[in-house]
């Protein structure tokens, strides 16, 4: 089997962006009252430059983004070997009903076109649902895993 080498670019905003829109699945990390870090597996989207993350209003992400706004996300790929990213930024909650054009824009960037969307408005409401917005402010290199480059020339 062929080995495979680690890599890490360096990508500008517009090049980041595009990345993240063909990937949903993320670890999100926020800050516990106590500092420690609480991480949870979600969906996310990419909208006007930002990171939608649809929630409840008192699951453990929202509660600790409430308090300290600063998250960070690894963005993973479908593929568990595939290319990932960190980014790190500042999270706004919006409860409903403020949340509810939010969740319209975290549908259509995830799935497409809903069938109805206001049967899709009432399942929200009904669900009191919660938003998470991020706006980026700083990420690392896309990566992938592997042997460490300089490995390649052993």
């Amino acid at each position: 089997m062929a080995r495979t080498y680690a890599t890490a670019a360096r990508v500008g905003r517009d090049e980041l962006l595009d990345f993240l829109a063909e990937r949903h699945r993320a670890t999100l990390t926020t800050r516990r009252r106590d500092g420690r870090l609480q991480m949870s597996p979600v969906s996310c989207g990419v909208h006007d430059g930002r990171i939608l993350i649809s929630t409840y209003p008192r699951r453990a992400k929202a509660v600790n983004a409430r308090r300290d706004p600063r998250v960070s996300l690894v963005v993973h790929s479908d593929e568990w070997n595939g290319p990932y990213v960190q980014v790190d930024g500042r999270a706004s909650v919006l409860d409903m009903p403020a949340a509810l054009d939010g969740l319209v824009d975290y549908f259509r960037c995830i799935s497409g076109e809903h069938p109805d969307w206001n049967e899709y408005r009432e399942a929200m409401a009904a669900q009191d649902k919660s938003l998470l917005s991020i706006d980026i402010e700083a990420w690392g290199p896309i990566a992938t895993g592997g042997f460490p480059p300089e490995m390649s020339e052993r």
